[in-house]
């Protein structure tokens, strides 16, 4: 069986063992010098930004815990903030996969199994990154269907509707990749090792004892 994931730079399929990404050079160590090598405490919606009124944080949240119960295996979340380099957006995403502890996910749900949404308000941009589990469902163009469908939205500032119906398209994007998984599973047979134990540290910020946390205030991510 072979072990893969995809490169958040390149986009290439690798070896999920692999150090570093043998076509762009891409590895984890090239984000921590980015954004930092502490593991940080956030939630699934963490508007950093501060994009969202409260009202509309309540319909977007409303809205992730409907996916996720749709979903029980999996999560989404989402994050807003500033970024010096919009095209950092999907690696920043990898990078949160990497070392976020998402306080209100069920422990039972590791970090391979989620979806981020990552919006750079100064760059007026988005990108969506997935946990390696879903590799086998979920492609770039999902991704593109995804966003292009919330970019009018985006464009006139309803920034919560366009969050909305990425969560929408989504769904309906597994519903239909589940569907057919079912009548072709080799196509879909899961090429990627089993998900890892969730360690202490999780635990502990899951549990509510905050280390290093993401700040709500925080407007630009930068180390």
């Amino acid at each position: 069986m072979r072990f893969v994931m995809k490169c958040p730079r390149c986009v290439q399929k690798i070896h999920r063992g692999a150090e570093s990404c043998p076509l762009c050079g891409f590895c984890l160590s090239i984000c921590d010098e980015e954004f930092g090598s502490d593991e940080v405490s956030v939630k699934m919606l963490t508007d950093a930004a501060g994009l969202l009124r409260n009202k509309e944080r309540g319909k977007v949240q409303d809205a992730i815990n409907h996916f996720c119960q749709r979903f029980p295996q999996l999560f989404f979340a989402v994050y807003t903030g500033g970024f010096r380099e919009s095209a950092k957006l999907r690696q920043f995403g990898f990078w949160l996969l990497n070392h976020g502890a998402f306080e209100d996910v069920p422990l039972e749900r590791p970090n391979a199994a989620g979806i981020i949404l990552v919006m750079d308000v100064e760059g007026k941009a988005a990108g969506l990154t997935y946990g390696y589990l879903l590799d086998p469902y979920l492609d770039e163009e999902d991704t593109f269907t995804c966003l292009s469908k919330a970019h009018p939205y985006w464009i006139e500032r309803r920034s919560a509707e366009g969050i909305i119906v990425v969560l929408r398209t989504m769904e309906k994007l597994l519903i239909r990749k589940s569907r057919h998984a079912k009548s072709d599973p080799e196509r879909y047979e899961r090429k990627v090792s089993p998900p890892p134990q969730v360690g202490d540290l999780v635990k502990r910020i899951r549990s509510g004892h905050s280390l290093g946390r993401v700040k709500e205030d925080e407007k630009e991510v930068e180390r």
